[in-house]
């Protein structure tokens, strides 16, 4: 070849330091890209299969964190605290109520964990919960209309003055507006009771289920006189004096707080790891709610501890 022909033909390629000339042919290229393909393909699977795994172990994981949290904080409050089951039921109440003796039901010479209006509050709340499930609207997510709303303000604000009123007797030089008695603070209680159940009620089907109805838990006047019937039945249960009666309330009351923290810790929960309206069966509730649990008795037991540490005393406030 003369230097001054123009090269015609395959280019040349350097191979282990010598010149190659050779190209492979189109049915060698198809088979390379065949061979890729296949590589890339078995590859895919195989990536999706380790993401899976990795998702999974980070699920137990977390489970099994929530799980042993729940155990520890449990385990502590329970040998922390008065034994038997009143004692408990105590300890709970001793973190949300002032358990004045004075102000307060007792059950024999013993006062109820909780104080004459937060019985009515709690054991309200407890009832109407009740009422809502057991007529078939465990997944109502809706407030109520604007004439029951209106009801249920009237409820707050008799609770709100009956309070005020009740604490301006704390001063002596302070009449108040009129004479507080523990059956006032149990009706007042009962009624505001009534209002935290439907608002927690309906914030926690909104922000638990997937499938929550879009219809208020307490639809007509028909069904609030219900409540306050059954409100009302409860004031005179609790005013009956009867221990055999009394005592299933003081535990019942108790495990309303509970219930009421636990469900509002379970929605705060939801919502700021942004995994709310997912669940779609009470099994799939377990989790959160054995999470919304645990903070509400760290809550509790936070409580208790800075409380005892002001007082040095498992009993009621004294006047």
């Amino acid at each position: 070849m003369h230097l001054g022909q123009t090269l015609i033909g395959p280019p040349k390629m350097l191979i282990s330091g010598r010149l190659n000339t050779e190209v492979s042919s189109p049915r060698e290229q198809g088979s390379q890209e065949v061979g890729r393909s296949l590589r890339s393909s078995y590859n895919v699977p195989m990536e999706g299969t380790v993401i899976q795994a990795k998702a999974g172990r980070a699920w137990f994981a977390g489970r099994a964190l929530v799980v042993a949290l729940a155990g520890i904080v449990l385990t502590v409050w329970l040998l922390s605290t008065p034994a038997g089951l009143l004692g408990k039921a105590d300890a709970i109440g001793y973190a949300v109520c002032h358990q004045i003796d004075l102000r307060s039901f007792h059950l024999g010479v013993r006062a109820l964990p909780v104080c004459a209006r937060c019985s009515g509050m709690y054991l309200g709340a407890m009832l109407t919960f009740i009422f809502y499930l057991s007529r078939g609207r465990g997944r109502a997510g809706l407030m109520p209309g604007r004439p029951i709303l209106a009801v249920m303000a009237v409820f707050f604000l008799a609770w709100a003055v009956d309070g005020v009123n009740s604490y301006l007797h704390f001063f002596p030089r302070m009449s108040g507006l009129y004479e507080p008695t523990n059956t006032l603070r149990l009706i007042t209680g009962s009624l505001v009771g009534v209002v935290m159940a439907t608002v927690v009620y309906a914030g926690f089907n909104q922000t638990v289920w997937v499938d929550w109805k879009r219809e208020p838990a307490l639809r007509s006047g028909w069904d609030l006189g219900l409540v306050v019937i059954v409100t009302a039945g409860l004031v005179a249960v609790v005013l009956s004096d009867n221990p055999l009666i009394l005592y299933p309330l003081a535990l019942l009351s108790a495990l309303a707080v509970v219930l009421l923290l636990s469900s509002i810790y379970t929605m705060i929960g939801l919502l700021v790891t942004g995994k709310e309206n997912r669940i779609g069966s009470w099994r799939g509730l377990i989790l959160p709610g054995l999470a919304g649990l645990t903070l509400a008795f760290m809550q509790i037991g936070l409580a208790d501890i800075v409380r005892f540490w002001i007082t040095g005393t498992w009993g009621g406030l004294q006047l």
